[in-house]
């Protein structure tokens, strides 16, 4: 039909008829239907990693305690296979009522025992969030114990169960208050470490006491204890058991220590440790040691309020500054960039949180800093370093401030440009620059000194003087008069210039001028340079 009315339709059609034929075989011709866009294809969800079982809080903290721990974590599996469309995770914690209250904490819809959590529709690895706030309640014990529930599903995803057992733990434990802090500590040299705590709580620790040691900035454990377990055969995590447990009101401490070991070239690093009364294994501490157990003995109860200990080591290694400087050369009137910092000598690296420590520039005599620029996440700062509050000060240079974050090169070197304005020539200045570091133990080689080389200003420049503008305006005028009457001498001899002549005339106050005559009779003189001599 369609090829029939075409054929009718004649190949050039004008006037009136052109609009509506055109339509007519637009209306004719066939529509195909958009193809519906393709569903997601059906992905697996998993729940391994929602842990089995979850201490809800200590029993001596009771009414106070609270906590947002407790996460419902959905995982995609395999990881490539999403999205997951209009994920959610519908919680029930029901299974809590005589162990703790659930509020809501603005992640997840609901009220009472049940909470829905929408996760959108994620990709790769999935989404986790914290259902509700826990809040504890008074008078439980430990051991105590509710479930919950949960049920992860999406509309291309079957919809998986899962259950988390939820437990009172045990009494809290303290560790000491303060942080200790260990210096002299030789690299390669086995350290040691005991750690202590203690149970003020009215119940008793009948599950067992375990012990949690992360070593961290280059330390290692050694792993010799029998009933301790580590996360490599050099391990930096160990996690200790001990069976007897803790009486209410007692404090103890392990009867021998732990040892740990530096590495080369560090120059600090910490330990941290913890206690706790509801003793289950962490993941990933494969490695049993072989020597004998390690044990508890009572200790005095000092201040031990901590949820942690932690220690603090100082090794005898150095890192050793020396400073990185340049002369200032130039012309009097000059603005050169002199670049100055410091350079790591080593052997210790500060590869941690250790502060970076500092440099101190007096600039030389004569001279003026006119800014130290840096560059900082797209923005140009005029000043790197702190100005002195009075002349002739020190300009101080904060190798942990914005300025030199990245500013460090692989050889150690940290520098920074100085713009410097040569005011005036000083024969023998020189500035000074010096190094501060907290780990430099080499003092002898922290100063340096930074000299001046100061050329005199060309002549162009020295003529921006005031004084030589006022030389200069008293010798034009004189110019000027010796000029016109040079050129009336000459026209009257016959030996007129013409024009468009230029000419030099040595006037007053030591200043050569040069003129140009611009007309025949009645010349008119234009100076168009002049320069001392």
């Amino acid at each position: 039909m369609l090829s029939w009315i075409r054929k009718r339709i004649p190949a050039r059609i004008t006037g009136r008829l052109a609009p509506v034929a055109a339509a007519f075989a637009v209306a004719c011709t066939p529509v195909t239907a958009p193809a519906p866009a393709p569903s997601a294809a059906e992905v697996a969800l998993s729940l391994d990693d929602v842990p089995g079982t979850f201490v809800v809080y200590n029993a001596d903290e009771g009414a106070k305690a609270m906590s947002r721990d407790f996460e419902v974590p959905v995982h995609l599996d395999p990881p490539e296979s999403g999205p997951a469309l209009n994920l959610k995770v519908v919680v029930d914690a029901s299974g809590l009522e005589d162990i703790a209250r659930v509020a809501d904490d603005g992640n997840c819809k609901g009220s009472g025992w049940v909470y829905t959590c929408e996760y959108g529709s994620p990709q790769n690895d999935g989404e986790s969030y914290a259902p509700f706030q826990l809040f504890g309640l008074d008078g439980v014990k430990p051991g105590d114990s509710g479930t919950v529930t949960y049920t992860a599903s999406a509309d291309n995803a079957p919809p998986v169960t899962g259950t988390t057992r939820m437990v009172i733990g045990g009494p809290t434990l303290g560790s000491p208050d303060e942080d200790l802090e260990v210096s002299g500590v030789v690299p390669g040299r086995k350290t040691p470490l005991t750690p202590e705590f203690a149970n003020r709580t009215r119940f008793s620790a009948d599950r067992g006491v375990a012990l949690r040691v992360e070593a961290a900035g280059g330390l290692t454990l050694e792993p010799r204890h029998g009933n301790c377990s580590y996360d490599a055969a050099t391990p930096t995590s160990a996690w200790c058991l001990f069976p007897a447990g803790a009486a209410p009101g007692t404090a103890y401490r392990t009867r021998a220590p732990l040892t740990y070991v530096a590495r080369d070239e560090q120059l600090t690093g910490a330990i941290t440790y913890s206690w706790s009364s509801t003793p289950e294994k962490p993941a990933g501490h494969p490695v049993r040691g072989t020597g004998a157990p390690l044990t508890l003995t009572a200790t005095a109860d000092e201040e031990f309020g901590s949820p942690s200990g932690a220690v603090r080591v100082n090794t005898t290694v150095q890192a050793d500054y020396r400073p990185v400087t340049g002369t200032v050369r130039g012309r009097v009137g000059d603005t050169v960039e002199v670049r100055l910092g410091v350079r790591d000598l080593g052997p210790g690296r500060l590869v941690n949180d250790e502060p970076k420590g500092r440099f101190e520039v007096v600039p030389p005599e004569g001279t003026t800093v006119t800014s130290v620029p840096y560059a900082f996440e797209d923005l140009n700062r005029r000043w790197g370093c702190e100005q002195p509050e009075k002349p002739g000060g020190a300009f101080v240079c904060d190798l942990d401030s914005e300025a030199f974050s990245w500013a460090r090169q692989g050889d150690g070197t940290t520098v920074i440009a100085f713009h410097v304005r040569v005011d005036r020539q000083v024969t023998g200045a020189h500035g000074t620059i010096r190094t501060y570091g907290a780990y430099d133990r080499t003092p002898g080689n922290d100063t340096a000194a930074i000299p001046l080389e100061a050329s005199p200003a060309p002549p162009h420049r020295s003529g921006l003087h005031p004084v030589t503008w006022a030389a200069g305006a008293v010798g034009a005028v004189a110019a000027v008069v010796l000029a016109t009457g040079y050129l009336r001498r000459r026209r009257r001899a016959g030996r007129a210039f013409h024009p468009g002549t230029r000419r030099s005339l040595w006037a007053s106050q030591g200043i050569s001028w040069r003129f140009v005559v611009s007309r025949r009779t009645l010349p008119k003189i234009h100076v168009i340079s002049w320069a001392i001599r």
